[in-house]
């Protein structure tokens, strides 16, 4: 399981110009979700996003989590995150998970994040989505699930 990061003033997401998601200060999650993945990569992506250290302190170093800042969480599907380009001129996403099994992780992983206490909003699962973000910093970080649980 991939996921990148992105540190917002505020964000967005919008299907058929109706919008479903809308975070202040926080974090835009998009979460790549392969046919390997399982329930402890979801464990494991979901306490790192919560924790990880990219909010400035007061001397504006990395020094506080999205816990410590209160911010908010908009967590996006992405099955192309984990797009193959090695080969010719078109990604291949043969790597994703099947709908069913990716829609299933994706629920369990903003799930994850409520149960921070913090809010999370999320897109829709395999819709065509407009997504708006003021990126702060900027900062962008890509965490994978595999740092922890490598597959054979």
């Amino acid at each position: 399981m991939k996921a990148l990061l992105q540190r917002v003033s505020k964000a967005s997401v919008s299907i058929d110009n109706e919008i479903v998601g809308r975070i202040g200060r926080g974090l835009v999650v998009f979460l790549g979700i392969s046919s390997s993945d399982t329930d402890r990569d979801a464990h494991y992506l979901a306490e790192k996003t919560v924790n990880l250290r990219i909010f400035p302190d007061s001397e504006g170093r990395f020094n506080l989590s999205i816990l410590d800042t209160l911010g908010e969480l908009l967590g996006v599907s992405q099955c192309t995150w984990l797009a193959d380009t090695k080969k010719g001129r078109r990604p291949s996403c043969t790597e994703a998970a099947p709908p069913t099994e990716a829609e299933a992780l994706y629920e369990q992983f903003l799930s994850l994040l409520r149960s921070s206490g913090l809010k999370v909003e999320g897109g829709r699962f395999q819709q065509y989505m407009l997504v708006e973000i003021h990126n702060d910093g900027p900062v962008t970080i890509m965490l994978d699930s595999r740092d922890k649980y490598p597959q054979p």
